[in-house]
């Protein structure tokens, strides 16, 4: 059962997915700790670079990986999915009013 995820010697896609998708989280972890007006620069190159890493994971390791993968994006960038999903109805999409923390 262990002997189906490791790399055989003829193929070398399954350490650079590795290290692809370890990169990714890394990445993604440093812009989630950056101030949110340095975040969406490398917010949206994630974003971009997101569903290529799933389409390479479920291709390497099996439908059932990337159909996981998809749904960690989604929870993740649920809120700028959002917005570009309304952008792309036509929909007047602005700033979200802002909450004053009342004692």
């Amino acid at each position: 059962m262990g002997q189906q995820f490791a790399c055989k010697p003829d193929e070398g896609g399954g350490m650079t997915l590795l290290l692809a998708s370890c990169f990714w989280v890394i990445a993604a972890t440093i812009v989630a700790l950056l101030p949110m007006r340095h975040q969406y620069i490398p917010g949206v190159t994630l974003l971009i670079a997101a569903p290529l890493l799933i389409v390479w994971i479920g291709i390497e390791v099996g439908y059932w990986a990337g159909i996981l993968a998809a749904v960690g994006f989604v929870s993740m960038f649920r809120n700028p999915l959002c917005f570009f999903l309304a952008k792309a109805r036509g929909e007047n999409v602005g700033l979200p009013e802002h909450r004053s923390k009342e004692i």
